[in-house]
């Protein structure tokens, strides 16, 4: 959540959005690759960071998506095999997107059924030569429609979330599988096969690749912030593992964000979504000590939290402000809860009075015991631990929280601030058994033994 669970400098130049007070991007195919004495380096980088595109255009011609990931890695491979030779041309995105379309005509070519399909994508390459330069340059209009809907087909429902996470990291991402299995501590055999069955599954129910419009836009776009907000969390608060944050998950999900803001202007929830990640990942340098060991959010430098970074999120707060046509949806009011942080320059000077209000709007619109618990912190806040001890308690026997090591963590906390020492301890080692992460469980029996002997 944003601001207490998982979850500078001189801010006196930010503003928050006229509707917190009142309560009480650079896309990645842009970026230069950094010069390298290896050849093959340097081309691999730029195929990563162009692969998302190519993918997308083929995939629109093709209307399979794993297809079309094996069109882009033959431009790779071509790529591989000439520009050491003949050099690298002036434009090395459109020359990978007219050898990857070419391919698909070739593919297209082959097989008999596509006969009229090849005679209607034919008239729109014929001026584009498969070597060398091409003729004419891709449209970036379409490029912008084509990644939309390929980020909607990784998205799909018809997947499972473990599916669209790993599927959009690899053709969205740019990652490899071994990167993705590092990323999530699985191993690479099975992130395979996710890849894999996915592709698969989207061929074989004849998936349309497009971007859903009427009734089934705001539940499909709702499953693409998700995953990316999934992947985001994952590298913010590792679920398992020795280490506390992975930040190359985090700068995967920020740059879906950005650019999926890009591709979205009018959507308040997309710029929701971004603002959030852009607070969230300005505590980064604050939120691990030399060890790597976690400093919670009332211990952090924020001297140390990235202002740039701050500015961005509340610019994108201000974006999703300025696009809501009614009641804010759950990740604005999330950013509108982080952006409280972003404004307090001690833990103390927090307005823990509007983030009460906003988490109360967020149960409201997205009622969850996660979100009564994120609550019950702001509470404790304003109206003591005792008040949010009944809110705990009153959400303890919830199905979704029984092995929700943040529960008697939480609990802990509370429980520990109203004296009551021994029982809080006990809260601290049972959230330190039910967490897989090892940095976090040190931390938690950190506090068990703290409590112990306070």
């Amino acid at each position: 959540m944003a601001g207490h669970l998982r979850g500078p400098g001189d801010r006196r130049g930010l503003t928050c959005p006229p509707w917190i007070r009142g309560l009480t991007g650079v896309a990645w195919w842009a970026v230069t690759p950094q010069p390298t004495a290896d050849p093959r380096g340097a081309i691999e980088t730029v195929f990563r960071i162009e692969s998302p595109r190519v993918i997308a255009a083929v995939a629109r011609i093709v209307r399979d998506v794993g297809i079309a990931e094996e069109l882009a890695q033959d431009a790779l491979v071509a790529a591989l095999e000439q520009w050491p030779r003949d050099g690298v041309p002036d434009n090395p995105g459109a020359w990978l997107m007219a050898t990857a379309k070419h391919r698909a005509v070739d593919l297209i070519r082959r097989r008999e059924n596509y006969a009229r399909k090849l005679a209607e994508i034919g008239r729109d390459l014929e001026t584009t030569a498969p070597s060398g330069e091409p003729a004419a340059l891709y449209d970036p209009d379409d490029i912008d429609d084509d990644l939309l809907r390929l980020v909607f087909t990784t998205c799909h429902p018809v997947l499972s979330p473990e599916a669209r996470t790993a599927l959009t990291l690899r053709l969205l991402g740019g990652l490899t599988t071994p990167e993705i299995a590092r990323a999530f501590l699985v191993p690479e055999p099975t992130i395979a096969q996710r890849i894999v069955r996915a592709k698969r599954t989207l061929a074989t129910r004849n998936i349309a690749f497009e971007v859903p419009y009427g009734p089934d836009r705001e539940a499909r776009l709702g499953s693409v912030l998700d995953v990316i907000y999934l992947i985001f969390n994952e590298g913010y608060a590792a679920t398992a593992g020795d280490d506390w944050l992975r930040p190359a998950l985090c700068e995967d999900a920020l740059r879906l964000a950005r650019v999926l803001a890009g591709l979205m202007p009018k959507e308040p929830e997309v710029h929701g979504l971004t603002s959030l990640l852009e607070f969230q990942a300005s505590r980064t340098p604050a939120r691990t000590g030399p060890s790597g060991e976690p400093i919670l959010l009332k211990d952090q430098h924020r001297g140390r939290w990235n202002r740039m970074l701050i500015a961005r999120g509340i610019k994108a707060l201000g974006r999703a402000d300025a696009t809501a046509t009614g009641a804010h949806g759950p990740y604005a009011l999330q950013a509108a809860i982080a952006a409280c942080h972003a404004h307090a320059y001690t833990y103390e000077e927090t307005d823990w009075k509007t983030i009460a209000t906003l988490y109360g709007l967020l149960a409201a619109r997205s009622p969850s015991p996660v979100v009564e618990l994120n609550r019950a912190v702001a509470v404790s806040m304003t109206e003591g631990p005792g008040p949010a001890l009944e809110i705990v308690d009153a959400i303890a026997a919830e199905p979704a929280l029984r092995d929700y090591h943040l529960l008697p963590s939480v609990r802990g906390d509370l429980l520990l601030r109203l004296g009551r020492t021994a029982q809080a301890r006990a809260e601290f080692e049972r959230a330190a058994g039910l967490t897989r992460n090892e940095r976090e469980r040190e931390l938690l029996l950190r506090r068990a033994a703290a409590a112990e002997s306070s």
